[in-house]
């Protein structure tokens, strides 16, 4: 269903062969706050307060520190490629990013703000990969790497490619690496509202206790995040340091007020041309070689069960949001961008396409199936136009045609985890439980960490009899995205 992804606030400190002392001035940071993404509804309220108050803290611990706020491609790879630059053997390096972060291919990718984000390749395209960028630090001769990663939110991409796992992925880092994310691998926090995040505050309450190895200042935040959240939010750590290394150099306490270190570079983000997202992820060096991802698993021989009438219930269409006018979704730039195309040459098919998915993901359902149907004509072998007008047409209610187009969505590609994921939504709308239960297997079976799949599948083995092994796929769907109950309401499904 939608795509989960957590956002990606991340500090990177890097550790390689013994040095006898780091000085000050051996010690840089690049702190990123990325909060305004055209993509979304809204901008995001805490990255760039965080990223404001990590590096003036930071700055007052002897970093040289390079900030960034709302960075495009461009920016952020002007970012790194000076934090590369400076980086000495046996230097600190540390890297911060709040903003959006996506898991693609077992690797978990910071966004630029102008990232052009429609498939899953995109996301390599236009993303920076975290354990690419530590690659690079440690092939430059960082002693000690550090990274704190704040971005396992929900993202503005969901409803444009779907087969994707939430949260982040583990990084498989270079020796002498510390790296911590805001919420478990896999799973997405929900924003708090406030200006400031629980993970932030947390850590540079941690930050300022003098003579606290680095490792154990980010297990302290650990758990003052868990206890603060009641366990909702548990953050992840990973740590290859082999010595031990202090935020505070020297041990020293000082006031949290303490001015920044006067001698310190603070960078400023560029505004964000118009220009098209560039390929950021291929702008880096090479990571480190990491073990090769396993195939994914052969699915089920049931992976198309035949399908069933539908039950006799009576299914009311979900309408669009009452503050999603025709005229105010007109005035989104990216429809408005869409549109323009469209008024230039209405057969194309890949305009049409992309608009649909944008009014699909902000619940202007009529409208797209309107476009996917326009698509589809001009392209009738357009799975993926398919398989989300299946989708939007189970939110919709309309069962019997959101099964004829996953039943084509699946015959064009056999096994296609989207579709799977989409006829269980509608099988489970229309009281066909065992149907659903076989459609969400058998997406589980390709991505077992698909958390629509997982909740789907608890709801329909409750209302199969099945109600302990359905509350365990419900509680670990939960844990992963704490907002997929609330997903599954929009959708008509309680």
């Amino acid at each position: 269903m939608k795509i989960r992804l957590a956002l990606l606030a991340t500090l990177i400190f890097s550790i390689a062969p013994p040095v006898p002392s780091l000085a000050a001035g051996e010690r840089f940071a690049l702190v990123i706050g990325n909060a305004k993404y055209p993509d979304a509804d809204t901008p995001l309220k805490e990255p760039i307060n965080d990223a404001r108050d990590v590096a003036d803290e930071l700055k007052r611990d002897g970093f040289n520190v390079e900030i960034g706020e709302n960075l495009t491609g461009d920016g952020m790879r002007r970012a790194f490629d000076k934090l590369y630059d400076k980086i000495k053997p046996g230097s600190v390096a540390l890297i911060f990013f709040s903003g959006y972060g996506i898991q693609s291919n077992r690797q978990s990718y910071m966004i630029p703000v102008d990232a052009q984000i429609w498939a899953e390749a995109d996301v390599r395209r236009d993303g920076f990969s975290l354990e690419t960028a530590l690659g690079e630090i440690n092939s430059r001769g960082a002693g000690v790497k550090i990274a704190l990663i704040d971005a396992s939110r929900r993202n503005p991409f969901e409803r444009r490619f779907r087969s994707f796992s939430a949260g982040l992925a583990p990084v498989i880092a270079p020796n002498g690496t510390l790296v911590m994310y805001s919420a478990a691998l896999s799973s997405v926090i929900s924003d708090n509202g406030s200006d400031h995040s629980l993970f932030v505050r947390e850590l540079l309450k941690e930050i300022r206790n003098p003579d606290l190895p680095a490792e154990e200042t980010l297990n302290r935040t650990r758990v003052g995040v868990t206890r603060a959240s009641r366990q909702e939010q548990v953050p992840w750590i990973s740590s290859s340091l082999a010595e031990d290394f202090s935020f505070i150099p020297g041990g020293t306490l000082r006031p949290a007020n303490a001015p920044p270190a006067p001698s310190t570079e603070v960078a400023t983000a560029p505004p964000a041309p118009p220009a098209e997202a560039p390929p950021a992820a291929t702008a880096m060096a090479p990571a480190a070689a990491a073990a090769p991802a396993p195939p994914p698993p052969k699915p089920p021989e049931v992976a198309l069960p035949p399908p069933q009438p539908p039950a006799p219930v009576v299914i009311q269409p979900t309408p669009a949001p009452a503050n999603s006018p025709v005229a105010a979704l007109a005035d989104d730039p990216t429809i408005k961008g869409l549109s323009d195309r469209l008024d230039k040459n209405p057969d194309d098919a890949a305009a049409l396409y992309r608009r649909g998915q944008v009014y699909a993901s902000k619940g202007a359902y009529d409208l797209a199936v309107r476009d996917f149907t326009n698509s589809l004509r001009l392209n009738p072998k357009d799975v993926e136009a398919y398989n989300n007008r299946c989708w939007v047409r189970t939110v919709l209610g309309d069962l019997q045609a959101a099964l004829k187009d996953c039943n084509e969505a699946l015959r064009l590609r056999p096994n296609f985890v989207d579709a799977l994921d989409s006829r269980g939504l509608m099988n489970l709308k229309g009281g066909q439980n065992k149907n659903a239960i076989a459609d969400f297997d058998a997406a589980l079976k390709i991505n077992p960490r698909l958390t629509s799949s997982l909740y789907g599948r608890g709801l329909a083995k409750k209302r199969n009899g099945s109600a302990a092994e359905g509350d365990l796929d419900i509680a670990n769907a939960k844990a992963m995205d704490p907002n997929i109950v609330k997903e599954f309401a929009e959708y008509g499904v309680q």
